[in-house]
């Protein structure tokens, strides 16, 4: 995989903002249809996913003033939109209000977290596989480096324990298998020692989680439709 990576950089990363935005418009063609909460909030993480893959494959081509601020909308978006998955969590299992009401009331907590957490991300540039980015540097400070860790892994953790849960209440491994392919593309640099390609990794597992929470979504409406 990592020469794949090394070799393909700018392919990579523009076939996943491509398919990134497709997915956008599938949750926005849904919400529209339907009016699911669980596909707005999945529509704007998509977005969030989107425009991270597409600042990456700006810097293809592009290196110049504009993309540090951009860059560093990256993660303030990121740590905006990354904690929905809690909802999506909760309306993918059919929660009733007053666990939505809670799940909100802590949504917006880390929401503000992430917020604040991607303004202070200290940012230094790197160049690999094809494309130069602005990355978190070693300047960031502890608090806002666990929370990015939080963000990393709290969400998806959760998803995979709804995604068990809903597989059983709903016949369905979908949604567990969003939360399952995102926790093993996370942790897939890390383990086999390519951290510096480890930001492309993850963007496949994003992918991934995003497309098997649509595909939840289809199946468990159709359900619901038919019964």
């Amino acid at each position: 995989m990592r020469d794949l990576v090394l070799n393909n950089g700018p392919l990579l990363v523009w076939s996943i903002t491509v398919i990134n935005a497709v997915i956008f418009v599938l949750f926005a063609v849904r919400f529209a249809k339907r009016k699911e909460a669980i596909s707005v909030c999945s529509m704007l993480m998509t977005f969030g996913l989107f425009y991270d893959a597409l600042i990456m494959a700006v810097g293809s081509f592009y290196t110049g003033a504009f993309l540090e601020p951009l860059s560093q909308l990256r993660f303030v978006s990121h740590g905006a939109l990354v904690p929905l998955l809690f909802p999506i969590c909760a309306y993918g299992l059919g929660a009733k209000k007053k666990i939505l009401t809670a799940v909100w009331i802590f949504t917006g907590v880390v929401i503000a977290a992430g917020i604040v957490r991607g303004f202070a991300t200290e940012l230094e540039i790197r160049e690999i596989a094809g494309i130069v980015r602005y990355a978190g540097s070693d300047a960031t400070p502890v608090w806002a480096d666990t929370i990015s860790s939080v963000l990393s892994f709290g969400t998806v953790l959760p998803l995979i324990v709804c995604g068990i849960a809903a597989w059983v209440k709903n016949k369905t491994p979908y949604l567990f298998l969003s939360g399952f392919f995102m926790f093993v593309f996370a942790a897939l640099g890390p383990a086999t020692g390519n951290m510096d390609i480890n930001a492309f990794i993850s963007m496949i597992g994003e992918v991934l989680m995003m497309l098997f929470i649509l595909l939840y979504c289809d199946k468990v409406y159709k359900n619901r439709k038919n019964s």
